[in-house]
């Protein structure tokens, strides 16, 4: 029998060779197959309008689209641990709402208005994390209910209506209309949330820890990883980010918005996510493909309102959007059609 021999150089061009990789596979087919859908529906809706490219209508698509990409960055991490979270959209309402009124009620103080709604989405992100690891409700279920909990209570403290004015205030004024750099202050402020989470994923023995949760929480357990810690945790941070996302509601429409504003965006955060690669089942998915996402979803919502096609195609596009998602990701995953054989 003949062995086969390997010379000592071609040994040390082994790990040299494996780990060099084209910039295509560095970026990942899904990300690549998103920016390629980007590029067509901007080409596309380009063609059909002369000012959809323009660089202020970019900037619209940016600052529409920067609530979105901050619910759906938390979201990327909340899928990652095997969790969800429905009740961003409310959570926002809820901040926007207690933003305003504090704001006006204090004698026109933007700090203490943005101290209270960020306390009270700690409160309400800490409270949806205790209701799922000690009441033993599955995520869906218990943020379900918050959804609907948390949309009444920004109701309920507004009376349906939309509350404050906070255009009078520098601060608030620069928050929702400001620049740096030519960017507007929202851009800049998801561009500092998307970064920080993707270092906290990346490259922290937190982020690994997510990770591991999400792939195998009964191995995570074995290995001392305290998950019930880390999905109060989790649920905290989304509520921290869904806090910002409400102040900077408030401050781009003027006013603590129940409802208007905040209403759909769960369902916007999740179909991001699941584009950007975010594996539903936990373990899988990364902020780049999310924001890529983000970014698709803007430029066809704004294509679809700038050629005045009716608002409710972009609901039929999004629930579209999300279902081809999720079946990509079970053909890929090699799962079996429900109810038959192998």
């Amino acid at each position: 029998m003949t062995t086969a021999t390997t010379s000592p150089a071609e040994t040390e061009k082994a790990p040299e060779t494996a780990h060099k990789r084209s910039p295509l596979a560095a970026l990942g087919g899904q990300n690549i197959s998103l920016i390629g859908a980007l590029v067509v529906v901007l080409g596309l809706f380009g063609v059909l309008n002369d000012n959809y490219l323009s660089l202020s209508n970019m900037q619209v698509i940016a600052e529409a689209a920067t609530i979105t990409g901050l619910l759906a960055i938390v979201q990327t991490v909340v899928i990652i641990c095997g969790g969800l979270d429905i009740s961003v959209g409310s959570q926002v309402g809820v901040a926007s709402v207690v933003s305003a009124m504090v704001f006006t009620s204090t004698g026109s103080s933007a700090f203490v208005g943005v101290l209270a709604a960020v306390g009270v989405g700690v409160l309400v992100g800490v409270l949806n994390g205790l209701v799922i690891v000690y009441g033993r409700v599955n995520p869906t279920i218990a943020t379900l209910a918050g959804l609907a909990a948390y949309k009444g209570l920004a109701q309920l403290l507004s009376d349906g209506r939309a509350q404050g004015y906070v255009l009078n205030n520098d601060f608030f004024v620069f928050l929702g209309r400001g620049k740096i750099a030519g960017l507007p202050v929202m851009v800049w402020i998801l561009i500092a949330v998307a970064i920080a989470v993707h270092v906290m994923l990346k490259y922290t023995d937190i982020g690994r820890n997510l990770y591991a949760i999400g792939g195998n929480d009964t191995a995570a357990r074995l290995a001392g990883i305290n998950i019930n810690k880390y999905l109060v945790a989790v649920y905290a941070l989304i509520g921290v980010v869904a806090a910002v996302a409400g102040i900077l509601l408030t401050a781009r429409t003027g006013s603590g918005q129940p409802v208007s504003g905040s209403e759909g965006l769960e369902l916007k955060a999740i179909t991001a996510a699941a584009l950007g690669g975010c594996a539903l089942k936990g373990g899988k998915g990364g902020i780049g493909g999310t924001l890529l996402a983000v970014a698709l979803l803007g430029a066809l919502e704004n294509g679809l309102t700038v050629e005045g096609i009716n608002t409710f195609w972009q609901n039929v596009a999004q629930g579209a959007l999300l279902v081809a998602a999720v079946v990509i990701q079970q053909r890929r995953n090699g799962e079996r059609a429900v109810g038959l054989p192998h």
